[in-house]
């Protein structure tokens, strides 16, 4: 895949320091763009930065803190972001846990669902002020296949009544998507130029995948290794997203092979749950109240 000059660009990956986000920000940083890392992990943070730098010594990257699950370092990353960057151009929300043992965020929240969707949510709310100048610029969450076994249990939303790391997980992921297409609703509505989308990196061999059972991961995927592919693949779709000339607000990317599993990036269908007008609009609102940040930014722009 072809990566056309980013040069101008500002790019801010979430999730930055491994895996995809991290072989995202080595592709973006090569093809001129300025990037962004955003890392819980301070130290693999900068060892990341200076890979890219070796790797492109003229490369602009550098680092911020973010952990998703905290909502106060959420938000020190946002103003950071926002102090030494007047523009963003295209923001990744790529970083998440998955079928993680039952624990909560900083404030409380269950950990999968804290960190996938509202730390994002929050996050992007409040860089808003960053993207919307900019023309055509892109807010990309990555989600996952799983997202079609998600269901939003409205009732309990912290799985504190009953807890799956499965379920939990689909449902984080199915809340990325209704958010996607509820932010894409709303930026239309104001008139903005900025666009939200999502994809996804199929089975892409990353340590995300080391809660999985024994056989679905490994430094050698044993009996998985054939549906699955290197982090190179994944990033492909997330890239996909973030700078093709073609995509619209709105759509959602992943790979092209069997149960999306492995393959190049093509257009995919989410599930009709995941199209839900009430379901999307219901979720806004709780994410509102439980983060504390509104989109005063979509206001200001109609």
């Amino acid at each position: 895949m072809a990566i056309a000059d980013q040069s101008g660009r500002t790019v801010f990956i979430t999730g930055a320091s491994a895996g995809v986000g991290r072989q995202t920000a080595i592709v973006m940083a090569a093809a001129g763009a300025t990037v962004v890392l955003g890392c819980r992990d301070a130290a693999k943070g900068a060892a990341v930065r200076e890979h890219i730098r070796a790797v492109t010594p003229a490369a602009r990257v550098s680092v911020v803190a973010l952990d998703l699950a905290s909502l106060a370092s959420v938000r020190d990353a946002a103003r950071q972001v926002c102090a030494e960057h007047d523009r963003i151009d295209v923001l990744i929300n790529n970083a998440g846990v998955m079928r993680s043992p039952r624990s909560t965020t900083v404030d409380g929240f269950e950990l999968q669902f804290g960190t996938n969707h509202l730390g994002h949510f929050a996050l992007t709310g409040l860089l808003l002020e960053r993207l919307l100048p900019v023309d055509g610029s892109r807010i990309v969450t990555v989600a996952s296949p799983a997202h079609r076994q998600g269901r939003i249990d409205f009732d309990d939303l912290q799985s504190e009544r009953r807890y799956r790391r499965s379920a939990a997980y689909a449902q984080s992921k199915l809340a990325n998507l209704l958010f996607t297409y509820e932010l894409q609703r709303r930026l239309a509505v104001a008139g903005a130029t900025t666009v939200a989308l999502a994809a996804h990196p199929g089975g892409a061999r990353t340590e995300l995948n080391r809660n999985l059972p024994f056989l679905f991961r490994g430094a050698s995927w044993g009996l998985a290794r054939p549906i699955t592919h290197p982090v190179e693949i994944g990033a492909l779709s997330i890239l996909y997203a973030a700078v093709d000339p073609g995509v619209l607000g709105g759509e959602y990317y992943g790979p092209n092979g069997r149960f999306e599993f492995k393959g190049y990036p093509t257009r995919l269908e989410s599930t009709p749950r995941s199209h839900d007008a009430a379901s999307q609009r219901r979720l806004w609102e709780v994410s509102e109240q439980l983060t504390d940040v509104r989109y005063d930014a979509l206001a200001k722009s109609r």
